[in-house]
């Protein structure tokens, strides 16, 4: 009998669930990762999708990258965001000596030329992971700002 492992969905609602749980830490693989969690509009289906994203900031910007662990395709959260590029961020931050996830409502401008060069290669510079999963496929890896425009607008999974 083969050992069965989580598919990717329920992977994430666990990362999720761990990350709220925890003020926006997580243990496990993504123990001491940079994450927030993303909420993006499906294209296709209309409905909201949250998934764990490494996240860096640049001066007062965050940037998150669809690396998509080097796989060939990008995630299908980059793809919702071109359609539908306002996202919700929860972003684990320290409130007065106590970890806290914020949330907000940003707009997701994927980065291009030279400044997403500069970026990428600063990523990679902080985790070289980003190195080999760029070096492991042939499309370029997007880097997208996510620009804060107001609060978090309420839905149904507190996203």
């Amino acid at each position: 009998m083969s050992e069965q492992h989580p598919g990717p969905a329920d992977f994430n609602a666990h990362v999720i669930a761990e990350f709220r749980a925890n003020g926006g830490r997580v243990g496990g693989m993504f123990e001491g990762a940079s994450l927030v969690l993303l909420t993006t509009v499906g294209a296709r289906t209309g409905r909201p999708r949250t998934n764990p994203v490494v996240w860096a900031s640049d001066g007062d910007r965050t940037l998150i990258f669809a690396s998509n662990a080097g796989g060939p395709n990008h995630p299908a959260w980059y793809h919702n965001l071109l359609a539908r590029p306002q996202v919700a961020v929860e972003l684990g931050v320290d409130d007065a000596g106590r970890a806290v996830v914020e949330t907000y409502v940003a707009e997701a401008t994927p980065l291009v030329g030279a400044e997403r060069d500069r970026l990428f290669a600063a990523q990679c510079d902080r985790d070289p992971a980003f190195a080999a999963y760029q070096a492991g496929t042939s499309r370029v890896i997007p880097v997208v700002e996510l620009r804060r425009i107001g609060p978090a607008e309420s839905d149904e999974d507190g996203a």
